[in-house]
C-alpha cells in the first residue's frame, strides 16, 4: 500500500470519529397547558450541548416573563440527550412573551412549541441566532410549513450520512438524466418508509436502520472505485442505478423518520409537517446533485489532468467515512 493511502486512511479516521453520521438532533422545547393558568415546560437537549461529561449543559430553558416554576425542575439524562420539566403557573395570556433556550451553539437548530388547550399549537424554529420564540396571539398560517421544510433541508445537507449517499450516487452515475431518475427514485422510496414509519404503519430498530445506511455508503464507494479503475466496466448499479437508489431509499426513509421522531411533529398539523419535511429534503438533495453535476462538468472540461485523482481522493474519503461508522455501527 502506498504512503500516500495510509496517510488518507488516517486522515479519514480522524475526521470521521468526532463526526456524527445524522446531524439533525435538535434542542425541543414544549410548553404544554395542563389546567387554566398551570403549565408544564419539557425540554430536550442533545448530547453534544455539553462540554465534557460531566459538565452541565450551556443552554438553559428560558420561561414567559409571567410565569414563576412552582417546584423545583426535573433534570435527567437519557440516551443521546438531557431531559427536564418544570411545573409553571402563568398569566391567563401569554401573547408577545417568548420561551426557548439561551443559547443554542454553532449550526445546530431546536424547535419550540406551545400547546394551549383552547387554541392551536403554534411551532417555530430556534436557531442560535434566535434562541427564543415570541408567542403570538394568533398562529401565522404557513409557518408550520416553513418551518419542516427548513429542517428537512438541514437533514440532507448537514446529515452526513444521507449526504455522503447522493455524492456517491452522483459520482457513479455522473450523467444528469440518469441522475434524476435515480435521486427520484431514491425520493419515492424514502418518502414511503418516513410516511409509513411516522403514521405508525411500519417501523425497524434504529441501529440496524443506520448500519445499512452505512452499508449503503460503502457499497457505492466501492462501485465507484471500480469505475474510475476500469471507466467502461458496466458494473449492476451503472446498469440499473434507479433500482439501487430505491433501494436503499426505503432503508433511508427509516433514518429520516427516526430523525423526525427525534423532533416531534406538531399535534393537528401533521399531514402538513410531513409534507413539508419530506419536501425539505427534496430540495436540499436537488441542490447537492445540481452543485456536484456543475463540478464534475467543469473537472471534465478544464481540469482533465486532476479529474481522476480528485475523484479517487473524494471516493476513498466517502468510502473510508461510511466503513468506520458500518464498523462503529455494527460492534456498538
Amino acid at each position: 500500500m502506498h504512503w500516500w493511502r495510509v496517510l488518507c486512511i488516517a486522515v479519514i479516521a480522524m475526521i470521521a470519529a468526532p463526526v456524527s453520521a445524522d446531524e439533525l438532533r435538535p434542542a425541543v422545547v414544549e410548553l404544554t397547558e395542563r389546567e387554566a393558568g398551570q403549565w408544564v415546560l419539557e425540554w430536550k437537549l442533545p448530547v453534544a450541548a455539553r462540554r465534557g461529561e460531566n459538565a452541565a449543559p450551556l443552554a438553559q430553558p428560558v420561561i414567559p416573563a409571567s410565569c414563576e416554576t412552582t417546584v423545583d425542575p426535573v433534570r435527567r439524562a437519557a440516551s443521546l440527550a438531557l431531559l427536564g420539566r418544570a411545573d409553571l403557573r402563568c398569566e391567563e395570556t401569554l401573547a408577545g412573551e417568548t420561551f426557548g433556550l439561551t443559547e443554542l451553539l454553532g449550526n445546530s437548530d431546536g424547535i419550540a412549541r406551545l400547546v394551549p388547550r383552547d387554541r392551536p399549537v403554534q411551532t417555530f424554529r430556534l436557531t442560535a441566532t434566535t434562541p427564543v420564540a415570541t408567542i403570538l396571539a394568533k398562529p401565522e398560517t404557513g409557518q408550520v410549513l416553513l418551518d419542516y421544510f427548513i429542517i428537512g433541508a438541514e437533514h440532507i445537507l448537514f446529515g452526513w450520512d444521507h449526504l455522503l449517499f447522493v455524492i456517491a450516487l452522483v459520482l457513479l452515475v455522473r450523467e444528469p438524466w440518469p441522475v434524476i431518475k435515480a435521486a427520484t427514485a431514491f425520493t419515492i422510496a424514502h418518502s414511503i418508509t418516513l410516511v409509513a414509519t411516522t403514521l405508525g404503519y411500519a417501523g425497524l430498530p434504529s441501529r440496524p436502520v443506520e448500519a445499512l445506511i452505512a452499508l449503503s455508503i460503502v457499497f457505492l464507494a466501492v462501485e465507484v472505485a471500480l469505475i474510475l479503475r476500469e471507466p467502461e466496466r458496466q458494473t449492476w448499479t451503472r446498469r440499473f442505478p434507479w433500482v439501487v437508489a430505491f433501494a436503499f431509499g426505503l432503508i433511508h426513509g427509516f433514518g429520516f423518520a427516526g430523525a423526525l421522531a427525534e423532533i416531534g411533529l406538531p399535534q393537528g398539523e401533521i399531514v402538513q409537517a410531513l409534507l413539508a419535511f419530506n419536501l425539505g429534503v427534496e430540495a436540499g438533495q436537488l441542490l447537492v446533485i445540481a452543485v456536484l453535476i456543475c463540478l464534475l462538468t467543469v473537472l471534465a472540461r478544464a481540469l482533465r489532468k486532476v479529474e481522476t485523482p480528485a475523484l479517487r481522493i473524494a471516493n476513498y474519503a466517502i468510502g473510508g467515512i461510511g466503513s468506520f461508522w458500518l464498523i462503529e455501527r455494527v460492534i456498538g
